[in-house]
């Protein structure tokens, strides 16, 4: 068995390249390739899609009478032949025989330039119609270039700023929102505090004041709120104290002294007192 990677050939000794003669290529020659299908296609025998991307044991061949490549393959399902050639002037490939195409993008820019003739035409004999057309791609154009401007007002807007800028902008934002969360949650308790108080004081009872005959009328429509002044006891006021402080708390005792032991006792000593003559 020979070698894979030969890196170097027998010659003979009488070895003579003229002898061999030149070979030709058929004409019709035929070269399996593998490849895939270029465009996504129907195939008009069996109705059976063929997807982009399929794989394909093709013969390429020379097309007769033209400059670039004629590939044929076979459908998957019936195995009918299908033909399709480059095409140079789109940059694609065209069905040219067994199938057709599912989408041809050519022919959108065949339909705009058939609507762009359409409409030269119509201009040419209706004079109010090129002018609306005139008015419509106008207002066209000022749309796109406030647009535009608007674009480029931002792009300059967001260079100017930088990135100190930025990063200034963001952490004073940050503040804001921290102060006004805090003035909220302020303004949040203020209210609770005076929804309390009110509470409080509409349960105290209001003593009615002594009214004149004679000023009734005078007195309700010149003071129409009167102030309310409570009076009370200091024995109230006390027992509330008590009240308020905690039970558990009781007197501390008082410290229990020891009484100090004489020396002398301890040691056995009698002391005897002499008495005084008075």
């Amino acid at each position: 068995m020979s070698e894979r990677k030969v890196l170097n050939k027998y010659y003979p000794p009488d070895f003579d390249p003229s002898k061999i003669p030149r070979r030709r290529g058929p004409k019709n020659s035929q070269q399996v390739v593998r490849l895939m299908a270029p465009f996504s296609m129907r195939c008009n025998t069996c109705g059976d899609y063929i997807y982009k991307g399929k794989k394909f044991n093709a013969r390429k061949e020379t097309v007769e009478g033209e400059d670039y490549y004629g590939i044929k393959i076979f459908s998957t399902l019936c195995s009918s032949e299908i033909t399709f050639k480059t095409d140079p002037k789109n940059t694609d490939y065209s069905a040219e025989h067994g199938a057709s195409r599912n989408f041809e993008p050519w022919r959108d820019e065949k339909a705009e330039e058939e609507d762009r003739l359409a409409r030269l035409e119509e201009e040419e004999n209706n004079p109010m119609k090129a002018l609306e057309n005139r008015q419509i791609d106008s207002k066209r154009e000022m749309d796109i270039l406030d647009a535009l401007q608007d674009i480029r007002d931002r792009n300059s807007r967001n260079e100017r700023v930088g990135q100190n800028k930025a990063a200034e902008l963001v952490g004073k934002l940050g503040l804001q929102e921290l102060e006004d969360e805090e003035t909220r949650q302020r303004r949040l308790e203020e209210e609770e505090d005076e929804r309390l108080v009110r509470e409080v004081f509409s349960k105290v009872p209001s003593t009615p004041t002594a009214e004149q005959p004679g000023n009734v009328d005078d007195e309700s429509s010149s003071n129409p709120l009167q102030a309310v002044t409570i009076k009370r006891k200091a024995a109230v006021l006390d027992a509330e104290l008590d009240e308020s402080l905690p039970r558990s708390s009781a007197p501390a005792p008082k410290p229990i002294l020891k009484r100090k032991k004489e020396v002398a006792n301890s040691l056995g000593i009698k002391v005897v007192k002499k008495k005084v003559a008075v």
